[in-house]
């Protein structure tokens, strides 16, 4: 039986993103607390739990494109570690990797070498294993854009670039869900290769973070100023599982847009076979994501707004109370 905050959490609490104990929400939203190495064995069990003990177990997936690979590494309930390896070099960078072990033994499956993290923000779900890699892996660059992240060895901000391998990578600053938040957007030099952006809390497939430290009009800036001016193929991988409910919120506020309906039905298939929903692309998100089509008239009328900014408040407000129906 595990208790958290004197809390018994049932096997149904565990197991269900949906029906979640409150308590268990509360610590996956929580930032760094003193003890990071309690919440995360913590936060192990529980994803353990959720793996074995439902009719669905998540399963790894690797995107291979020429230059580079990228290995979708399920941890916790319902996060996602990111394995970005060069081609070229075998040279890796690992994105929020909350269960160090995990990706110790995708690195050795790989045979690369693991160089570089990349944290997107520092809530213990995602920077909760900076710790221990480093002590399991010598001489890691640790990068990200808030001094809450252990083991910081490199502080990135807005447009600083760098690599790993021979890949390019550029850090995107979009506060909101933190106020320190970092996305990687990831490029081959001189080739035609489909970029990919790391998200962490920012984008969901079909969703956005909670504005946790942050505001509507800085989610519009990171979502639609910043992600938006990506190239409409980029490749989206963000940080949890949450698309069949965001695609649910989203049929609520535009019942009439077939690319949700499209996109619902093939994520529960998938997602009924254990694979992921993702990655997304940054083109598909502007067809069936609320948070990013703010400027449209239908999702505007919905929350009975007339700007951009002011329905993104409303529409984030109405999703953090969206009670989501069974089917």
């Amino acid at each position: 039986q595990l208790r958290v905050g004197g809390e018994r959490l049932s096997s149904s609490q565990c197991r269900s993103p949906v029906s979640r104990s409150p308590v268990l929400t509360m610590l996956m939203n929580l930032p760094r607390l003193g003890n990071v190495t309690v919440l995360t064995a913590a936060a192990r069990r529980l994803g353990s739990f959720y793996l074995h003990s439902g009719s669905v177990v998540r399963k790894s997936e690797t995107i291979i494109q020429a230059n580079m690979k990228v290995e979708l590494l399920p941890a916790l309930a319902d996060n996602y570690m990111y394995l970005l390896i060069d081609n070229e070099t075998k040279e890796a960078a690992i994105v929020d990797p909350v269960e160090p072990q995990k990706v110790v033994e995708a690195v050795k499956k790989h045979g690369v070498k693991l160089t570089t993290v990349l944290t997107t923000h520092h809530h213990w779900d995602h920077a909760g294993g900076n710790e221990e890699l480093v002590m399991k892996v010598p001489d890691l660059q640790v990068y990200g854009g808030d001094d809450r992240i252990r083991a910081l060895t490199c502080r990135a901000t807005h447009k600083k670039t760098f690599k790993v391998g021979s890949l390019n990578v550029r850090c995107l600053f979009t506060p909101c869900h933190t106020s320190g938040h970092i996305c990687y957007f990831v490029t081959k030099e001189n080739s035609s290769e489909v970029p990919a952006v790391f998200t962490g809390d920012t984008l969901f497939v079909a969703g956005c973070g909670k504005f946790f430290e942050g505001s509507g009009e800085e989610m519009y800036r990171a979502l639609i100023d910043i992600l938006g001016s990506l190239p409409p193929e980029t490749r989206v991988y963000c940080g949890h599982e949450y698309t069949i409910n965001n695609l649910k919120f989203a049929r609520h506020v535009e019942p009439n847009n077939a690319a949700i309906k499209q996109k619902l039905a093939w994520a529960k298939e998938h997602y009924g076979l254990g694979k992921p929903t993702i990655p997304s692309t940054i083109g598909e998100e502007f067809s069936y994501n609320p948070f990013m089509r703010v400027r449209e008239m239908s999702v505007q009328e919905h929350v009975g707004m007339k700007d951009a900014i002011s329905t993104m408040d409303a529409i984030r407000k109405e999703k953090d109370q969206f009670q989501v129906p069974k089917d």
